[in-house]
């Protein structure tokens, strides 16, 4: 796998995760309007962005606003929703701490989803400057920071998430990778195992294993991984990515 498997497997994670942020309506407005608005988001995200732009119309406020942002997520206008995301929180009270760092958070997805780490790491930056110790965003500051190159931040990054969630697979796999950027092969391989210990099927922790074994020159073990990985994440981002190393490892196209 290659430098940039993570990144694909991070969009998978963000496209998952992104309509939900906030789960309740901003104070000031319609409750029952929203939670149809952001559900929307997530199955037809066009009928969202004008069920969301009627409802601005009607003084739908923030929270019309925030469901709008969100559909273009949906639509894959990842740059027109951190725009939008980023403005919402910017104009946001900032007694509403709780929403302002869903919002910050979503909009760092968004622009790494847009391949802009640089203005997610900004986004990320502030919301953990709201909320130090909130530990999904610790973890895409991370993801950023590796995007960047800044692998030593991102070790911070996800050292401090680990102390706050101790034995959390994803926080292992994610440290794994930057361990391995870092050329520190024993700590990157420790990690995985970790991970691979709680959680045997996770097919990042898979992939991950997969390439430090390659990278030891054990090409058959690495197999394994690969191949265990199509069996388990079918039809998924991962599978992709281990089919794409299962072909360079034959010799095929890179």
């Amino acid at each position: 796998m290659n430098r940039h498997a993570a990144g694909i497997l991070t969009l998978a994670l963000l496209l998952a995760a992104a309509p939900a942020a906030a789960q309740e309506a901003p104070p000031g407005n319609h409750e029952d309007e929203y939670t149809a608005c952001m559900a929307l988001t997530r199955s037809e995200p066009a009928a969202a962005l004008e069920r969301a732009r009627a409802w601005a119309e009607r003084d739908g406020g923030d929270a019309a606003r925030h469901c709008a942002a969100v559909a273009f997520i949906g639509l894959g206008r990842y740059d027109e929703a951190a725009v939008r995301l980023d403005a919402l929180a910017a104009a946001m009270d900032p007694a509403a701490v709780d929403l302002r760092v869903g919002v910050l958070a979503q909009s760092g997805q968004a622009w790494l989803l847009a391949a802009d780490a640089g203005r997610a790491l900004a986004a990320q930056t502030t919301a953990l400057e709201l909320a130090p110790d909130n530990v999904e965003i610790l973890i895409d500051r991370s993801i950023s920071l590796i995007t960047l190159t800044r692998y030593w931040d991102a070790l911070d990054d996800l050292n401090r998430a680990l102390d706050l969630a101790p034995g959390r697979a994803d926080i292992l796999i994610f440290r794994a990778s930057a361990y391995r950027y870092l050329e520190t092969l024993d700590l990157a391989r420790d990690d995985v195992d970790r991970a691979l210990t709680l959680e045997p099927d996770n097919p990042d922790g898979l992939l991950e294993r997969g390439i430090l074994k390659r990278l030891a020159g054990e090409p058959e073990a690495a197999r394994a991984d690969w191949q265990r990985v199509l069996a388990v994440a079918a039809g998924t981002p991962a599978a992709d990515v281990a089919r794409g190393n299962l072909t360079r490892l034959d010799g095929g196209a890179p």
